[in-house]
């Protein structure tokens, strides 16, 4: 049989809080689209997070030739956090609520016919190699993360949506920060950019290795997931109307032009604050202080250069 339709071995984990609501019938669907291209393909489903990370972990230890993971951006985390810095590839179907990951590396985010399609092109090709993030707290926990960590007034909007049941979708987000708009206030932050130090007050601060939170929010337009750098976003003190004004602009990446946002790109950020939490793809990470660099080519995945 020739290399390029040699069949893959691979295992599909799939959100264990999808068995209602639009992805409900995903996983079932990608499930049958591989076995029906030929691939050995071992279903992963539990409970709950904790026991699917066990199964997950031990798939991965068996060297497949890909885990594929089915849900949001949670689940990419999940699936980043296990095969960041191995030789495993991870596939994505995206059936979530922002799907970032999915959006920064060309993957049909709204579509999961199309990402599907996407998957079983890309398991008959090399895999794309991109960098990845690792976060270190202050107990020496490491995180890893493949598009972006919130570490202001995003993960405090974060906190708030994930809370959320309604509405579902993008606009959950929206409608959270509109919620904590209403006590809006500054944070002191400590701030080490490759080695300078420096001490800001700002209402917002991300670090992104891909582009965008929040459902298509580009908080870090220009970032790229293979240059060897991390976009560091600073909002620095500012009011709530005006606030406001930038929020619709950040849609668009066009929030960069105001004189109060500032982008670094650096190899390594520390952040430290009092009472804020960061989140890694929308996953809580834990309080701050965290220190975070990029790992570059860390993190294999199936996807496209481009559409």
């Amino acid at each position: 049989m020739p290399e390029a339709t040699k069949p893959k071995r691979v295992f599909v984990a799939i959100n264990p809080t999808a068995s209602f609501g639009k992805g409900s019938k995903v996983g079932p669907a990608v499930l049958k689209a591989l076995t029906d291209a030929g691939h050995d393909v071992t279903r992963l489903e539990e409970p709950s997070y904790a026991e699917l990370i066990v199964s997950a972990k031990k798939a991965v230890a068996s060297k497949p030739d890909a885990l594929i993971v089915v849900g949001g951006d949670g689940m990419v985390n999940l699936g980043t956090n296990l095969v960041a810095g191995t030789d495993v590839p991870l596939g994505l179907v995206p059936s979530g609520t922002g799907n970032d990951t999915a959006r920064v590396l060309n993957i049909p985010f709204n579509d999961a016919p199309g990402a599907i399609r996407v998957l079983l092109e890309q398991l008959q090709k090399p895999a794309r190699t991109i960098d990845a993030g690792r976060i270190r707290q202050s107990d020496g926990a490491t995180t890893w993360f493949a598009c972006m960590v919130s570490a202001g007034f995003d993960a405090v909007v974060n906190e708030r949506a994930n809370r959320m049941t309604w509405p579902k979708g993008p606009m959950r987000y929206n409608i959270a920060l509109l919620y904590e708009l209403i006590g809006l206030k500054p944070i002191t932050y400590t701030l080490e950019l490759d080695g300078v130090k420096s001490t800001t007050q700002a209402v917002m601060i991300s670090v992104g290795n891909g582009v965008s939170l929040g459902g298509g929010m580009l908080v870090t337009p220009d970032a790229l997931v293979d240059d060897g750098l991390l976009d560091v976003l600073v909002v620095e003190q500012m009011g709530r109307v005006a606030f406001l004004r930038i929020f619709p602009r950040v849609f668009k990446g066009e929030h960069l032009t105001d004189r109060r946002v500032t982008v670094y790109k650096v190899k390594k950020v520390s952040i430290a604050a009092s009472g804020v939490a960061a989140y890694a793809d929308g996953e809580r990470v834990g309080p701050l202080p965290v220190d975070i660099e990029v790992v570059p080519g860390a993190l294999k995945v199936l996807a496209p250069t481009k559409r």
